[in-house]
């Protein structure tokens, strides 16, 4: 196991109050699904509550190998440290990016403010099952020890947000983009 320091609690005092921040900018927690979504359910990747990154549901069993791998081998070093890999979103059918996708549209008032928070099925990590979503307690944990398993925060306002960067195990994780709006990789064309 890769842990260099003792997890910390107090770290996730500090985190918290930047979370409750982000989820009144979105204007939404993970807890809010519409009929529609709700609708799609967990063949579409729909989060059931409790689900971590051990359980077999599609949003976890379709990521990408050597990303669920990672997780996993770090979700086991945190349990040492009393963290559970809480998942509130991996991988995504289109249909389900899609139904996101209209949501943060109506929710932001274009597709432009809501390439901030969500990309197109067609450029999203999620539905190429390269991204994950987790619940604050990894995130906290993640943002000391995630490097040493190549998970990084890829972008600065979504802080749950994570991706493999295998180079990120010898280099240390990337700089982060603003927001996914500046990822070259979820530009729309």
């Amino acid at each position: 196991m890769l842990r260099a320091r003792t997890y910390r609690p107090h770290i996730e005092k500090r985190i918290r109050p930047h979370n409750r921040a982000v989820r009144s900018l979105v204007g939404m927690t993970h807890s809010t699904i519409s009929p529609a979504r709700r609708a799609l359910g967990a063949p579409h990747g729909a989060v059931p509550a409790g689900t971590t990154v051990f359980d077999d549901v599609p949003a976890v069993a379709n990521l990408d190998p050597d990303l669920l791998a990672a997780l996993r081998r770090a979700a086991a070093a945190a349990a040492g440290d009393g963290v559970v890999f809480q998942v509130n979103g991996g991988w995504r059918s289109p249909a389900y990016q899609e139904e996101l996708l209209s949501e943060a549209v109506a929710e932001h008032g274009s597709a432009e403010a809501a390439a901030r928070w969500v990309s197109t099925p067609e450029t999203s990590a999620h539905v190429a099952g390269r991204a994950i979503d987790l619940g604050r307690d990894a995130r906290a944990w993640l943002s000391l020890y995630g490097a040493a398993y190549g998970l990084c925060q890829i972008y600065r306002n979504e802080p749950w947000h994570f991706e493999l960067r295998p180079d990120a195990v010898v280099h240390g994780p990337p700089p982060m983009y603003p927001d996914p709006s500046h990822d070259p990789r979820t530009r729309r064309g």
